[in-house]
């Protein structure tokens, strides 16, 4: 496996599998000119939701085997083979370090944490506040649904999880490569494998790359799923599709980008190539996007210019709408257009303010 092979280390910082640009310091001048002109309506200016998942629903397994709840943004509760998996769990008000400030959610989470089924594992791909939320991870410890789960992650990020609530013994974490197995009560088995992604870590402008990143594999008896987390394009995605695939579902992230910081976040039109790249095999599901404004995009640009890459490289779109308990069948794209039925707003004019948070960060 050429470029798929464990982290390396620049004394304490982890190094990405590709020579890689994250914004320093010097970024915020750059930006700065751009937000001072931006009149896109990058907060919905119309409420969304309220999104309602019917819980009840997860009393019945699916009869395909493989179900997905999207939440918005990265946050899903993947159902394969017999086994739960909750991904990236953020229920916090806001993707920020304060309560009283940063990118502030866009609806409310569809299903409250004390609704959700018997969870038998919970993957932390990375550190950053849209992918580990304080709040959802010390309510989460002490919840009797995610009592026995394992908490799967990257190296150095339980070390986050202990300070938040989680015992020692049901963190796992992975390197770049390596495989952790998730029961179920029932016996079934899902392998979870961490792979490498490009993209970076870090809860403060000194932390950064101090703990790993990740995207990840979930491999059970009759499905597999890849769920890219964070990542710019590379030339590992190729790879990934060989060694790994074919997925029947493919997660990757459409949101947050810009070029100015197009190395760690990939927009629709890289999450498009990225997919050819892997294969084409499956179906395509745009994570990533619709409930924080991480960028200087309109809230709708993501899956707006993902529908339409979908159309020109024949891509098949599986598109759930936040909340719904969507079974994946083979093949059967799924388009739900509830952003659309949101009026459109007019473009609000710039106030010259620069939204609180570091951009890039995320």
């Amino acid at each position: 496996m050429g470029m798929l092979k464990k982290a390396e280390k620049q004394g304490k910082k982890f190094l990405n599998p590709v020579p890689t640009g994250v914004g320093g310091p010097g970024m915020m001048w750059k930006i700065l000119p751009l937000y001072l002109r931006n009149k896109e309506e990058r907060v919905p200016k119309v409420p969304l939701g309220p999104f309602r998942t019917d819980a009840s629903i997860y009393a019945t397994p699916p009869e395909s085997g493989l179900r997905v709840t999207w939440m918005g943004h990265s946050v899903m509760l993947v159902e394969i083979d017999g086994v739960r998996v909750l991904i990236d769990p953020v229920w916090d008000e806001r993707a920020s370090p304060a309560r009283w400030f940063g990118p502030k959610r866009f609806f409310a989470a569809p299903l409250r944490l004390d609704e959700l089924p018997r969870i038998d594992a919970v993957i932390i791909s990375h550190d950053h506040y849209d992918h580990l939320g304080r709040m959802t991870v010390e309510r989460l410890a002490k919840l009797n649904a995610v009592r026995d789960a394992v908490w799967v992650t990257s190296l150095g990020v339980g070390e986050l999880l202990q300070k938040f609530g989680v015992a020692a013994g049901r963190i796992k974490e992975l390197d770049w490569t390596e495989s952790a197995a998730v029961k179920s009560p029932t016996g079934a088995e899902v392998t979870v494998t961490a792979v490498p992604s490009r993209h970076f870590s870090g809860r403060s402008l000194s932390n950064r790359f101090e703990t790993l990143w990740s995207s990840f594999v979930l491999s059970g008896s009759k499905h597999k799923v890849y769920y890219g987390a964070d990542s710019g394009l590379w030339d590992g995605f190729a790879e990934i599709g060989r060694c790994y695939g074919p997925f029947d579902l493919t997660m990757l992230e459409i949101g947050a980008f810009n070029e100015l910081w197009k190395d760690i976040h990939m927009g629709p039109d890289g999450a498009a190539e990225a997919f050819v790249r892997m294969g084409g095999a499956g179906l395509f599901m745009p994570i990533h996007w619709g409930l924080f404004d991480l960028a200087l995009h309109a809230w709708r640009e993501p899956i707006e210019r993902m529908t339409e890459l979908a159309d020109e490289r024949e891509i098949r779109l599986w598109s759930p709408a936040p909340g719904v308990p969507s079974e994946v069948l083979a093949g059967q794209q799924l388009r739900a257009k509830w952003w659309e039925a949101v009026p459109e707003s007019a473009k609000v004019t710039s106030s010259g303010m620069l939204p609180t948070g570091n951009v890039a960060q995320e």
